[in-house]
């Protein structure tokens, strides 16, 4: 599979696109950043041909989109608008408006619960139909349901409303909306349907609980396994989707192994996601930038350690990793052993220098650990106290220096009041101490089950001075709103050096590409999508600042010591060879641009506008 250089434009036509997913103006997934930042490069070939629909979550929709309202709709003549008039008409509460992001895209958005009212008559027709069981208690599986009925009808009334030779190509993303394809199909609705799953919802349940899961994956039988997570509606609606589309894609070679035994269809294509690059780039100014957010890292930093022991910022290595709370899948396991190994390896070698490593996840917690607010007020404090000693000092020392006719520099400790001197000595005796920095920022719901704290107790990485590589576990999202970083996530991923991401089960994997649309080198593993993409497709993947551990021939062990090699080399590198990476991965992250990517998506329509 080769990176195209460019896609046609415009594509067939005589065809309308329909984009169906769960996460329109709805983020709750990683679907959310594929579908978002698709939209600029989807327009520029189907530009007033396409449209996107989703549920319709007051909450969630009230910051994303702009609906329309009578006049304006009564005005539009597309067929889209005369869909929703049409549906109206029948009763149906429906939305069309832009979604408030680049491109602004026309957008359906359909409240599911209007549907409640016929969730027996719906749920019955999938069973009889297509032997899909619903439970009565699952909400969740109600608004999927609800939803994927009503999506269908909107279907059928736009399919009704096309005059020939225009046809309608409808594209569903992953199970929660896949639901309406078997009801297209039975109908026989002339829309063209194209289903991707981007992670089979049982393979990512095997993954978790079965460490050689891909050994494995040829013996599994699909409903005990599914009965046995509780997942078999979500399943049997997953593989009646498959089944149903007239083109079955997936995000990577690596899932097209999931989808032939645990869905019993192989893909007719891959469509591996990109990004919007364009939103993230900086020009000249993005090695200012990484100056700009590492200074506020350095600021948590000196908070978090300093009051125990202090070491050289202009020393340190920042290491991250971020994703769901996956212990095993994500790689955290596999992250935390070449940690240790690394932390060995630095304390032999003498060498100077350390390395703080972030694990950015989400985890149950009941606050904020206090002792580390309070040490990150004090330390403001401590800053505030040394701009009022250094403004003093300044007035004092610009007038002795007009004044004198001595040239020598005066006793600048003269220079500051006593208060300031009182000041500042009760500041720091306040924050000084001789227990160690904390792991983990805030008290979590259960640490005494927690993974990633059991390790690092078990290790003794408990961030010792001795310690070369430091941990820092942040059990929630990184925001502006909060009081230990102040910032957004994007800005952290810029301030640090390199990004840790050897996932185990990872179906594509945005976290290292968002890494390198901010020119940041990331390691990945060859059991990402991502990762495979990259190796086969990006040569000298490595000078590009992109890193591919082997999992899929090695074991623990031997993957454990391989990523430890290659955050050894990278903890090696000069400053000036750091800045060199950021500057290679920055000007090559055009590659994975959707504008190039886009193509396989429109490659995969035409071939849905083929068959019948």
């Amino acid at each position: 599979m080769q990176v195209p250089s460019s896609a046609p434009t415009p594509i067939a036509p005589d065809a309308l696109l329909v984009e169906v997913a769960w996460e329109v103006c709805n983020q709750v997934g990683g679907i959310y950043t594929v579908i978002r930042s698709k939209v600029p490069a989807t327009m520029q070939g189907w530009d007033d041909r396409y449209c996107l629909l989703g549920p319709y979550f007051s909450q969630q929709a009230q910051g994303e989109f702009e609906a329309y309202d009578d006049y304006q709709l009564s005005t539009l003549s597309d067929p889209f608008a005369i869909a929703v008039r049409r549906m109206r008409q029948l009763g149906y509460d429906v939305c069309l408006g832009v979604w408030l992001v680049t491109g602004r895209p026309r957008t359906v958005l359909i409240n599911p619960y209007q549907a409640y009212p016929q969730l027996g008559q719906i749920k019955y027709e999938l069973w009889d139909h297509h032997r899909i069981p619903t439970p009565d208690n699952d909400d969740l599986l109600h608004q999927v349901e609800a939803f994927g009925y009503l999506a269908k009808i909107f279907l059928q009334v736009l399919a009704s409303e096309v005059v020939p030779p225009q046809r309608v190509i409808a594209h569903f993303h992953e199970w929660m909306t896949g639901v309406a394809i078997p009801g297209l199909r039975r109908d026989q609705t002339p829309v063209h349907i194209v289903f991707t799953t981007h992670a089979t919802l049982l393979g990512r349940y095997l993954a978790m609980n079965d460490p050689n899961f891909y050994d494995h994956l040829m013996q599994v039988d699909w409903l005990p396994e599914a009965r046995h997570f509780n997942i078999e509606t979500a399943v049997t609606m997953e593989r009646a989707a498959a089944h149903g589309a007239h083109v079955f894609t997936t995000v990577s070679e690596l899932t097209v192994r999931e989808c032939i035994y645990l869905l019993d269809r192989i893909p007719d294509a891959v469509l591996p996601n990109g990004l919007n690059i364009e939103r993230f780039v900086a020009g000249h100014e993005f090695q200012n930038l990484h100056q700009q957010y590492k200074a506020k890292i350095h600021e948590f930093v000196m908070a978090h350690f300093f009051q125990s022991y202090s070491f050289d910022l202009d020393k340190t290595v920042y290491l991250f990793t971020s994703g769901r709370y996956e212990y095993h899948n994500k790689g955290f396991d596999l992250t935390l052993e070449a940690l240790a190994r690394l932390n060995y390896r630095l304390q032999q070698s003498g060498l100077e220098g350390n390395v703080v490593m972030f694990f950015i996840t989400k985890r149950p917690f009941t606050s904020i650990n206090p002792l580390i607010l309070q040490n990150r007020a004090i330390l403001d404090e401590v800053h505030e106290t040394c701009e009022a000693i250094e403004r003093q000092v300044g007035e004092r020392l610009f007038y002795a220096a007009a004044a004198s006719t001595d040239h020598r520099l005066p006793d600048l400790a003269s220079m500051v009041d006593d208060y300031w001197k009182l000041r500042y000595r009760r500041t720091l005796q306040s924050w000084k101490t001789n227990s160690l920095p904390s792991v983990i920022t805030h008290n979590l719901v259960d640490d005494q089950k927690d993974d990633i704290l059991n390790f690092v107790r078990q290790a003794g990485l408990i961030n010792h001075q001795h310690d070369r590589v430091k941990i820092v576990y942040h059990p929630d999202f990184v925001s502006p709103t909060s009081p230990l970083f102040g910032m957004e996530y994007g800005q952290f991923v810029r301030g640090c050096h390199l990004g840790v991401f050897p996932s185990y089960y990872e179906p594509w994997g945005y976290t290292p590409l968002e890494c390198v649309a901010r020119g940041v080198p990331a390691i990945t593993s060859d059991l990402s999508g991502f990762g495979d993409y990259v190796m086969q497709n990006v040569d000298a993947h490595e000078d590009k600042g992109i890193y591919v551990v082997q999992r899929q021939e090695k074991n623990f062990d031997e993957s454990a010591e391989e990523l430890t090699e290659m955050l050894w080399n990278f903890v090696l590198l000069t400053r000036r060879e750091r800045i060199m990476q950021r500057n290679n991965v920055e000007s090559n992250a055009e590659i994975f641009d959707w504008k190039n990517l886009r193509i396989y998506y429109d490659r995969a329509y035409m071939l849905a506008l083929e068959r019948q």
